[in-house]
């Protein structure tokens, strides 16, 4: 059995010890709520049981457990210059000396589930193995969908400061390497980003890969790629022309998959 009120009143203990004044801690805590709500609108969507609606609620809760202690240890959301959140908050939950997963739900069934999803949330796709179950691998999809959907909100709407840890972007260049993978395939590697114009490439790959198309939907409805594209300008006419490129090979996409 899933209670999800119980869950949110034991996510909600867990992070009162960490400073709510911080803006990280902030932003991570209505990420994760919001995030929650997408993941089980987002299984609505799919017309899955009751039961899978409440385990996608439930792991978008537990997606980003392991960024508090992150954020705490090394004031950073970058996973190369810290930890990989997904993986340690898979170690926050199951490790077995002081694992906190039974506080959220009793029941040990679904713990591969959620074990899993979670530590796939932010890897690349290409690592995701395919001997997983079938439920598995649903609930990594829709996780990774709607993290990707409420990052690209806060990339909208959050202060620039807090979700790039830099007020201004406008010097930096896109990397060659990063700019011609994008261009050939929609995605990039990862570990390759030297930039924070870098990573902002990242996150207009999230189109390429999204999971389901009301994920897809969702994100033109409200517009998010065009508005975080107006968001930034750079001062470098080559960085702004490949900026301008890539914006438009996501527009298109977007067409064509609509």
């Amino acid at each position: 059995m899933i209670d999800i009120l119980r869950a949110k009143r034991v996510f909600a203990e867990y992070v009162k010890p960490y400073d709510a004044e911080n803006d990280k801690i902030k932003l991570k805590i209505e990420h994760i709520e919001r995030v929650s709500q997408v993941a089980k609108k987002l299984a609505t969507k799919l017309e899955l049981g009751e039961e899978d609606v409440k385990l996608a609620e439930l792991i978008g809760l537990l997606h980003d457990i392991g960024r508090f202690e992150q954020i705490k240890r090394f004031n950073t959301f970058n996973d190369r210059k810290s930890v990989n959140h997904g993986e340690y908050g898979v170690h926050v939950l199951f490790n077995k000396q002081d694992g906190i997963i039974r506080k959220f739900i009793e029941d040990n069934q679904y713990d591969n589930i959620i074990k899993n999803a979670i530590f796939y949330h932010n890897k690349d796709k290409l690592d995701i193995p395919d001997n997983l179950t079938t439920r598995e691998l649903l609930h990594i999809k829709i996780v990774r969908d709607s993290d990707k959907i409420d990052i690209l909100n806060i990339l909208t709407y959050e202060k620039k400061e807090t979700a790039w840890e830099k007020a201004d972007l406008s010097d930096d260049v896109i990397t060659e390497e990063i700019y011609k993978e994008f261009m050939e395939n929609g995605r990039i590697d990862y570990h390759k980003k030297r930039t924070s114009a870098d990573s902002l490439v990242g996150h207009f790959a999230y189109i390429f890969d999204f999971n389901f198309p009301e994920s897809i939907q969702f994100i033109k409805q409200q517009n998010y790629m065009e508005k975080i594209y107006n968001r930034f300008k750079f001062h470098n006419p080559k960085t702004m022309k490949q900026y301008q490129n890539i914006y438009d090979k996501v527009v298109k996409y977007m067409k064509t998959e609509i």
